[in-house]
């Protein structure tokens, strides 16, 4: 069945919007955690072990979230689950400031993790089934761009805001996204997708997860996990620790902040080429091209001895990897029918997030053994290079197809 086309311009552009502000929160919150972990280091004389924990338990609980909510919304519905989540989400980080301590702020971490995890597949499920073939990839990817506003949003507050008023202060307005979420219930629309298959079974569990381990899914399943562990282990590992990584460089706590909201800069222009580029060359060039020019970027920066090239690298890293991100959202509910739809794509991240884990994790560890950081950014650029071989060889493509 071809996806219900919005009515109008309008319509298409509401959606879009509704949910890349709640889009736009989430990136608020794992943005501005780069930053709040380089402020609570020094606040609670961390060691870079328990710097990387922080990181990682997030993505605990985004993998939690993705499975469990990305199952739930083929049973209750995608729209019920975006405000679930949302509100956990945002909750979480407004009660974040009042942590006295590492052991309370790593249980509201996993908390926050867990909306964060089961809201972003859901909203890409949302978006995938509410828009026509022909613009499909597209929106998705132009959803994602909110992401990058969310992040320089993110850089613009640790600023601004961290350095005079606490990393406290950020996390309360980080929190109101939990007031939009009753602004987001009214104006946002069920998917028609998952009303018209509404009479069929609800999926359980195990079925699902064998279902996408037969023919014909078993080669995509293969593919998304592969691609989705390998890109969230870089980008956690990579951008969690950017304004440390900064510091270690031997910058100043204030000024690696403002080099690192420069390099944030470069997100939106990647997130507007990749979606200018995927209803034209296609998801699979696209998404390989895109976790290509990651590599070669993560090489760069790990290299990089000079100011000026960790600059161009980092504003390089950003541009690629977020519009890899991009075309990545779009392609992965594209590989199933309805019925399974959000189950796939949440599993899928689900496994990524284990990525996420690992990778916070491996750089404090790495660090903290005095291993150079052309080391480990060679082992994250090794990682996006079997993405892109996963891409090309296991990949199919889904440009126009219609999502049954």
């Amino acid at each position: 069945m071809e996806t219900t086309k919005p009515a109008g311009l309008m319509a298409h552009a509401r959606l879009i919007t509704g949910v890349g502000v709640a889009w736009l929160f989430d990136a608020m919150d794992v943005g501005m955690l780069s930053f709040v972990i380089a402020a609570v280091h020094e606040e609670w004389q961390l060691n870079p072990v328990q710097m990387g924990w922080i990181g990682s338990i997030g993505s605990v609980g985004m993998a939690i979230g993705a499975i469990v909510f990305g199952m739930l919304a083929d049973r209750i519905g995608r729209k019920t689950v975006l405000i679930v989540t949302l509100l956990i989400f945002s909750l979480g980080s407004a009660l974040s400031a009042l942590a006295t301590g590492y052991a309370f702020f790593m249980v509201l971490r996993l908390l926050i993790g867990m909306g964060l995890g089961g809201e972003l597949p859901v909203a890409s499920t949302l978006v995938s089934e509410s828009v026509a073939s022909e613009h499909r990839g597209r929106s998705v990817v132009l959803l994602e761009s909110f992401w990058a506003a969310g992040w320089l949003l993110a850089a613009l507050l640790s600023y601004f805001v961290i350095p005079h008023w606490g990393w406290r202060v950020a996390m309360v307005i980080t929190g109101l996204a939990a007031v939009y979420a009753f602004y987001f219930r009214e104006g946002i629309k069920e998917s028609p997708v998952y009303l018209a298959k509404n009479v069929q079974a609800k999926p359980r569990f195990w079925p699902t997860f064998l279902k996408l381990w037969r023919p014909p899914y078993r080669r995509a399943t293969l593919m998304l996990w592969v691609v989705w562990f390998m890109v969230v282990f870089s980008y956690y590992g990579m951008f969690l620790w950017l304004p440390s990584v900064m510091v270690l460089k031997g910058f100043s706590l204030i000024n690696s902040f403002g080099y690192v909201l420069v390099m944030t800069l470069a997100q939106l222009p990647g997130y507007f080429v990749a979606a200018w580029l995927i209803e034209k060359w296609g998801r699979k060039p696209v998404l390989g091209g895109f976790l290509f020019g990651t590599a070669l970027a993560a090489l760069g920066f790990g290299l990089a001895t000079s100011l000026p090239m960790l600059l161009i690298s980092g504003m390089l890293l950003s541009f690629f990897n977020l519009g890899a991100w991009g075309a990545l959202y779009a392609y992965s509910p594209e590989q199933y029918p309805s019925v399974i739809r959000s189950s796939g794509s949440g599993l899928s991240a689900g496994i990524g997030r284990i990525g996420g884990i690992v990778g916070p994790l491996l750089v404090g560890t790495m660090i903290g053994h005095g291993a150079a950081l052309p080391v480990i950014f060679g082992i994250f650029t090794a990682a996006i290079l079997i993405a892109v071989v996963a891409v090309f060889v296991l990949g199919q493509e889904t440009m126009g197809k219609p999502l049954d």
